[in-house]
C-alpha cells in the first residue's frame, strides 16, 4: 500500500511514516520502480505500536532504545516466548518515564495546593 493507505490504516500521516523511518522506528520500506514507497500490514503494525508508546508518554528516544522489540508488541500482545530478560531494558526505559511521570504529578499537586491555599477565603467562625 502506498505512504497515504499506510498512514490511514495506522491513524497517522504520512509525514509521520517519514519521521518515524529517518528516525531509525520504522524499517524502509521497499519502493516501487518508480520510487514510491510500499508499505506492508507490518509496517502499519508497527506504526501503530509506536504510536502507542508515543501517546503513553514514551519519547522518541525512549522507543528507539527499544526498536529492536518493538516487533513484540505488534498486534497489541505479547508472544509468550518473550523472557522477562528479553524486556528488561525496554523495562528500565518505562520505569525512568514513570518515576518522571510521579515527579511532574508531585510538581503539579504542590503548585495546585499553593494555588488553591491563596484563593480559600478565611474560615470564618460561626456566630
Amino acid at each position: 500500500m502506498r505512504i497515504g493507505e499506510a498512514a490511514a490504516a495506522a491513524g497517522a500521516t504520512p509525514r509521520a511514516l517519514r519521521f518515524y523511518e529517518q528516525q531509525g522506528l520504522l524499517d524502509p520500506p521497499p519502493r516501487t520502480a518508480a520510487g514510491q514507497r510500499e508499505y506492508t500490514v507490518a509496517h502499519v503494525d508497527r506504526v501503530r505500536v509506536v504510536r502507542q508508546l508515543l501517546e503513553l508518554g514514551l519519547t522518541v528516544a525512549d522507543v528507539r532504545a527499544c526498536v529492536g522489540r518493538l516487533h513484540l508488541l505488534d498486534g497489541d500482545r505479547l508472544p509468550e516466548e518473550v523472557s522477562d530478560g528479553a524486556c528488561r531494558q525496554g523495562s528500565a526505559v518505562v520505569l525512568r518515564r514513570l518515576a518522571a511521570l510521579d515527579a511532574e504529578i508531585a510538581r503539579l499537586t504542590a503548585t495546585r495546593d499553593r494555588l488553591a491555599a491563596r484563593v480559600r477565603p478565611p474560615a470564618t467562625s460561626p456566630a
